[in-house]
């Protein structure tokens, strides 16, 4: 668990408990356009993937939230599937602080790489891995990875998998 404080706030990152799965469902809810999950899946998400995800709390308040997990035949990726946060804790660089908390624990020793899938128009997610992987001097490449019609059934915009790394240095 990692504390950040200024003068004013103070920001706590720590690996989220099954109780925050409620929380997680609200926090989703609060911040548009980000698509909800049902709450067992939250339940899951804190769960059995927590030592992949972080939550944010300022206050005692879930302010951010990062959800993912390393998948079974990339042993060597985190998969960032949700990022959220909520505009009580925008504008203080917490989405990249998350990310960096991730990356940075024992569980991700052997990660090189991160991947996450975003919809072309949602430049946010854009800047903040891009940043990301500047900061940890990696490489980006994306692609169309889910199609709007062929797998959303045109009920959602298409998703571009992008790919940071390899990176040694994390965080």
């Amino acid at each position: 668990m990692t504390t950040e404080g200024s003068n004013t706030t103070a920001i706590t990152l720590r690996k989220p408990v099954k109780d925050d799965g409620y929380r997680l469902h609200r926090l989703v809810a609060e911040c548009p356009p980000l698509d909800p999950n049902s709450i067992y899946c939250n339940l899951l998400q804190c769960s059995h993937f927590a030592d992949t995800g972080v939550a944010a709390e300022i206050d005692g308040e879930l302010v951010g939230f990062i959800s993912g997990y390393i998948p079974p035949q990339q042993p060597d990726t985190v998969f960032v599937w949700q990022v959220a946060v909520h505009e009580k804790g925008r504008g203080k660089g917490l989405a990249k602080k998350m990310l960096k908390e991730i990356v940075g624990r024992d569980e991700c020793r052997d990660v090189t790489h991160m991947e996450t899938t975003i919809t072309e128009d949602n430049e946010a997610s854009w800047a903040l891995f891009r940043s990301f992987a500047r900061d940890l001097g990696a490489e980006v490449k994306y692609h169309e990875h889910f199609e709007k019609e062929m797998h959303f059934g045109g009920q959602h915009d298409s998703e571009f998998l992008l790919r940071i790394g390899p990176f040694t240095q994390k965080g």
